[in-house]
């Protein structure tokens, strides 16, 4: 992989830290930095360059972590917290690509069960292998995961 393919969102990120900087933007450059400081740590830990697609996996995994804290912050009745968390959410949401809908994801399940002539739970792994890469950052892969079980138990 060229580093012109492994870096556009990268690069992406970078530009709009600049942007939220000369707009006085620093929620949204808080965020930024987040995300930029959680990829560095995690190419400081494989020594690797990372990819579009494992960006999308890191930022993926910091909405959900974001989804999880806002859900127990309005359970604790701390809101102010929770407000925070969304708009960190709204921010992570700007770098991930479009959402799936349901008929999209179902359709998509259906395909890999399919292809991989999947008839039972044994063959779960195999079906979330082909799945992960084409809806991470796309689909709330707990939901996809309980989707498959629930075709594959019937």
């Amino acid at each position: 992989m060229t580093d012109a393919e492994t870096n556009t969102l990268k690069q992406s990120l970078t530009a709009d830290m600049k942007s939220a900087m000369k707009a006085g933007d620093k929620d949204r450059l808080a965020t930024i930095r987040l995300i930029l400081s959680a990829i560095k740590q995690v190419e400081v830990d494989t020594r690797s360059t990372l990819s579009d697609t494992d960006l999308i996996a890191i930022i993926d995994k910091m909405s959900k972590q974001r989804r999880e804290s806002i859900e127990q912050f309005e359970k604790a009745g701390r809101n102010d917290l929770a407000d925070k968390e969304k708009a960190e959410l709204v921010v992570l949401g700007d770098y991930l690509p479009q959402a799936l809908n349901e008929d999209e994801i179902a359709r998509i399940i259906h395909q890999a069960i399919t292809q991989t002539a999947a008839s039972s739970m044994k063959d779960m792994g195999t079906v979330m292998a082909i799945l992960k890469p084409q809806m991470q950052g796309r689909a709330d892969m707990s939901q996809v995961s309980r989707q498959v079980k629930l075709l594959l138990s019937s």
